[in-house]
């Protein structure tokens, strides 16, 4: 079977859910999500051995953001994303939008920031370099919306309307490579909105509501360009595979639909998260608020008791 009329042969049948879901091992996904479990499933045992608490929703939500990975990459939906367009998108959205939200819920960083021992005063151990790392300029200019949001939109169409992609699909080193790719963008794009990780300085939540609302649309605007297109805009999926019994223009339709309608889910699973953290953030800072008020007056009460006190001992 030609894939993309570039001499590679796959024997796939005509695509359905059973069939895409089907495991199939891709081997440096599969042994980069078992890593990703196992480390942070290690880590989390070590702290509840020496008698610290890892919330439970950090845990599900990382299990969740691998698995989803998994879902792209291991299964059925990575051989027949090779030449079906639509089924690429699915792999492209889920990758780029979904996982990375559910792994940055997971706070990898500040587990594996609890989990390693400080180096001791003047010394610098691995838990130091990873907080000079956090706080450093680079960081700060990787995670600014100057670079997070251009870096976002060139992903699509910087990638899908050159020749960088029919380039990257001819060897599956470069498929694997644009795939690692979109998950590094994905968590890069949503880690300043709304990942729960220390890093650099954030800005108010409103800001961030903003930062999310204006890469979004460009995913959406993405899918109406392929929607609309009169002619496969793709030299990869110009010519899908007869037995898969599907042309190439409704096969770019289809993915210009799945891309268009999946940028509603991030945003909601986003804005859910920023709701749930700026109320956290309230909370905290009104119980400061509210420790700092009875620090004050136990003070004030500390002064008028020791005022009478003074007072009874001028009495004769």
């Amino acid at each position: 079977m030609d894939h993309g009329g570039h001499g590679m042969t796959m024997d796939l049948p005509p695509f359905t859910l059973g069939r895409g879901l089907e495991f199939t091992g891709e081997p440096f996904f599969l042994v980069g999500c078992l890593l990703a479990l196992v480390l942070y499933g290690a880590a989390v045992v070590r702290l509840k051995r020496r008698g610290d608490s890892w919330p439970v929703a950090r845990t599900i939500a990382w299990v969740l953001g691998v698995l989803t990975v998994g879902l792209a990459m291991c299964t059925g939906l990575n051989e027949y994303g090779m030449v079906l367009f639509s089924v690429h998108m699915v792999q492209h959205m889920i990758i780029s939008m979904l996982s990375p939200i559910l792994l940055l819920l997971g706070a990898p960083v500040t587990l594996t920031l609890r989990v390693l021992p400080s180096a001791g005063r003047g010394r610098k151990g691995p838990r130091e370099l990873l907080v000079a790392v956090l706080h450093s300029r680079y960081m700060r200019a990787v995670t600014h919306p100057a670079f997070t949001i251009p870096l976002f939109i060139a992903s699509l169409y910087g990638l899908y309307f050159s020749p960088l992609f029919d380039l990257l699909m001819e060897s599956t080193a470069g498929h694997l490579a644009m795939m690692v790719h979109f998950l590094l963008v994905g968590l890069v794009f949503f880690w300043p909105i709304m990942g729960v990780d220390p890093g650099p300085q954030r800005p108010g939540y409103l800001m961030r509501m903003l930062e999310l609302f204006a890469g979004m649309p460009f995913h959406a605007f993405f899918g109406i360009a392929l929607m609309m297109g009169t002619e496969p805009m793709i030299s990869t999926y110009a010519h899908p595979p007869s037995s898969l019994k599907v042309s190439a223009l409704s096969d770019q339709v289809a993915a210009g639909g799945i891309a268009w309608a999946f940028s509603e889910i991030p945003s909601v699973l986003v804005l859910i998260a920023l709701v749930f953290q700026w109320h956290r953030s309230e909370e905290r800072q009104a119980r400061r608020l509210d420790r700092a008020a009875d620090r004050d007056g136990d003070k004030e009460l500390a002064a008028y008791n020791a005022y009478l006190a003074s007072l009874q001992a001028r009495q004769p």
